[in-house]
Parts: C-alpha cells; sequence; structure tokens
C-alpha cells in the first residue's frame, strides 16, 4: 500500500479583526449621558456637576468629581491654570514642584484626558441661577447647561489704583500686576511697584540674578508683608501714606509720594506695576456676597458650592485652593446621594 501522506491543516478562515475605535474623555461623557433616565422623576440634566473656573480650585474640583462617577463640565473663559503658567517659582506646593508652568502643564494633561469630564475653554459665564432642583449656568454664546450642583471657583483678579484709596491715578488705562512681569521686562530697568503684597517676593526669588531695581511704594497696611523683601539689595521701600501715579505713552512712569510722617518725595522708574492685592471675580447671578465681595461659602444656596480664593481674603495659596476644590466636589457627590434617598 502506497504511503498516505499526512494530512496539512488548512487555516481557518476568519473575518478581518475591527480595530477599536479610540475612546476619548468626550465618547465617556457622552456615554454616560445617555445612560441617564429621562423620565420626570429623573430629569436629564447636562451634567451632574458644572464647575466654573479652571485654576487650581477648579480643576482639583472637576477632576475628583469625575473620579467619583460624576459627569463634569468645568467652564473657563481663558486656557486651564492660566495664572499658574506665570508664577516663574514655587516652594510650597507638595510634589516637588517648583515652578507654575510645570505643574500647570500637568494639570492640564491631567484633566484633558479625563474621562466624564467636558471642558469648555473660551467661554464666559453670563449668569449662575438656582432653581428648586437644578443649577441653570448660561454662556456668553446664549447655551444654558443645567446639573443638581455648581462649584464656582472664578478666584479673584488684580486690584488697579482706584480700587484703593491711597492712589491718584489716571483711568486712562489698567497696569499691569507685577507676576506678569517677565525677565527682559526688569533686566536693567527701574520697576516701581505699587503695594506690598507676597508676589514681590515670588518676582524676585525666580530671578536672582536680574539686574533690576524695584522702587515698593506701600502703605501702613502692607509692613507686614514686606519683611521678607526687606533685604533684597535691588528693593527700596517707601512707606506712603499718599501716592499721586502720572504714567506716559511711553510707559515711564513718576510718583508723587506723600510719607506718613509727612515727607514728600518724587520717584520715576521706567515702568510701574501693580503688587496692591486682588478682588473676587464672582460670576453674576444669585451667589450671595460679603461686604467686600467675597463669596463666604456657608452663605451659599445648597446647590451653590463655593471654592478656591473665591471663598475669602486669606488662605489664598495653591494647596488650599487644591484642598478646597476637591472638597466642593465631594459635597456635590454627597449631597446628590443624600438627595436621591430622600433625606
Amino acid at each position: 500500500m502506497a504511503d498516505t501522506p499526512p494530512r496539512t491543516a488548512q487555516p481557518t478562515a476568519r473575518p478581518d479583526r475591527a480595530v477599536a475605535p479610540t475612546r476619548t474623555p468626550a465618547d465617556a461623557f457622552a456615554r454616560a449621558s445617555a445612560s441617564v433616565s429621562g423620565s420626570a422623576e429623573d430629569p436629564v440634566h447636562d451634567a451632574d456637576l458644572i464647575v466654573i473656573g479652571g485654576g487650581p480650585a477648579g480643576c482639583a474640583a472637576a477632576r475628583t468629581a469625575a473620579g467619583v462617577g460624576m459627569r463634569t463640565i468645568l467652564i473657563e473663559p481663558d486656557a486651564l491654570c492660566r495664572n499658574l503658567y506665570r508664577i516663574p517659582a514655587l516652594n510650597n506646593v507638595l510634589g516637588g514642584w517648583t515652578d507654575g508652568p510645570a505643574l500647570a502643564d500637568a494639570v492640564t494633561a491631567e484633566l484633558r484626558s479625563t474621562d466624564l469630564c467636558r471642558l469648555e475653554l473660551g467661554r464666559e459665564v453670563g449668569g449662575v441661577h438656582v432653581h428648586d432642583e437644578h443649577v441653570a449656568v448660561t454662556l456668553d454664546t446664549g447655551a444654558r447647561l443645567t446639573a443638581p450642583h455648581v462649584v464656582v471657583a472664578t478666584g479673584v483678579g488684580p486690584l488697579q489704583p482706584h480700587d484703593v484709596g491711597w492712589i491718584t491715578a489716571p483711568d486712562t488705562r489698567p497696569l499691569p500686576p507685577l507676576w506678569r512681569a517677565t525677565s527682559r521686562d526688569a533686566e536693567a530697568r527701574t520697576l516701581l511697584v505699587l503695594g506690598g503684597d507676597r508676589p514681590i517676593g515670588t518676582f524676585l526669588r525666580a530671578r536672582p540674578d536680574t539686574d533690576t531695581r524695584l522702587l515698593v511704594a506701600y502703605p501702613e497696611s502692607d509692613a507686614y508683608k514686606i519683611e521678607e523683601i526687606r533685604d533684597d539689595p535691588r528693593v527700596t521701600l517707601l512707606p506712603t501714606e499718599r501716592l499721586t501715579l502720572s504714567v506716559s505713552v511711553s510707559g515711564r512712569a513718576t510718583a508723587d509720594i506723600l510719607s506718613g510722617d509727612g515727607g514728600r518725595r518724587t520717584v520715576t522708574a521706567d515702568a510701574a506695576y501693580l503688587s496692591i492685592g486682588n478682588a473676587p471675580t464672582a460670576p453674576p447671578g444669585d451667589l450671595v456676597r460679603g461686604a467686600d465681595g467675597y463669596c463666604p461659602p456657608g452663605d451659599q444656596h445648597p446647590r451653590v458650592i463655593v471654592a478656591g480664593d473665591l471663598r475669602a481674603a486669606r488662605f489664598q495659596r495653591i494647596m488650599t485652593a487644591l484642598g478646597s476644590g476637591s472638597e466642593a466636589a465631594l459635597r456635590a457627590y454627597y449631597a446628590a446621594r443624600d438627595l436621591s434617598a430622600g433625606r
């Protein structure tokens, strides 16, 4: 008998494998939104939580909320962490971060890759209005977003000379805060700094080798703040009772200064910058504001949770903003669970 050749296994025909589509945070948000019931007992909102403000507090709130399964919309008129990018040196943030841009890059990358977090950047908030079952947030586009709760973390903006009583200045154009000045702005130049707020120390520490001269005119109320810069040879301290400022078209500044002991002097500088503090920038609508413009958390409607620097003039630090944002998100999370349980 002839040998029978061994059988060769025939390949099994298989259909081409489909390539799984790349999933994005927006896909996750859409899938979660589609799973929400639309019945009258469980009305559909645009999100489980709306966060207004994309600084450290707002980003922490959005990240924490998404981490516990809440569909979150974060609204920011500028870029995420825009002010962090302007802080050249850090020395009080956990994790080894030593400059603002590196921390801002890390936070921004994490938010952009966070499932359940939808970013609405470049959008201004026109109003925040509280209703029985939800909060409605109106954007500058006319769009109206709703959620059971809102975290407001819009922070503060720099005060201008007309906001304080000891400076007289023309209202021709706003002056920039010192933290916006670059090394190029300061190198081989004399800068007049109005106010003794702490960003001056940060500015100098970030530029130890910059050849600059700062003329710091400050009121008595800022005296305790200037201790950290008192011994820097680049600083000339000018205790001030009243100051009259004029700025030329080229930006050169002249200040007539009346000191507390009645003495008078005139100083000139290549440019003028502000370090007189900040003012709260709460959006219009149903937020309760104190006499100072800040929004105390305990005074708000239960559906409105204030986080970060908007809470009060004290405790305005990156670390406290991160913590308060995370806590705000968890307050919304637990409040929603209590409401759904009928408590």
